[in-house]
């Protein structure tokens, strides 16, 4: 069975560039476009992994990772933040916020590729 991950950005772009990089290794991947569509989604499909944007419109990732964490249901599934926010300071709030990592843009494949495998 191939693990599903929920990927998470406003920019139609990059959700489509993860969902094809991680379709082509074979993962299921499931999207949202909001923090609040995200916290949602992770309630509804329980996936084994979230690559969460920081910077969105309604809720922002850091906003987002707290109310997965809070949630006894969400709380188990690791969250990786894939941001353009990467500075020593931005991945240090993302840990602090609940996450385990933060992959900055622009990325890698293998960066990608290398965090899924590592947390899903």
């Amino acid at each position: 069975m191939s693990k599903k991950i929920l990927v998470v950005d406003d920019s139609p772009v990059e959700l489509a560039n993860l969902r094809m990089l991680l379709h082509d290794h074979g993962y299921d991947t499931v999207t949202a476009t909001t923090g609040r569509e995200c916290v949602e989604k992770a309630i509804a499909e329980m996936p084994s992994l979230i690559l969460l944007d920081i910077i969105m419109p309604d809720m922002d990732g850091y906003e987002a990772c707290r109310r997965l964490r809070a949630d006894s249901k969400t709380k188990p599934i690791p969250v990786v933040f894939v941001s353009s926010k990467n500075q020593k300071a931005d991945q240090l709030w993302a840990t602090m916020q609940g996450a385990k990592a933060l992959i900055g843009k622009p990325y890698t494949p293998e960066q990608i590729l290398q965090t899924v495998r590592a947390f899903a």
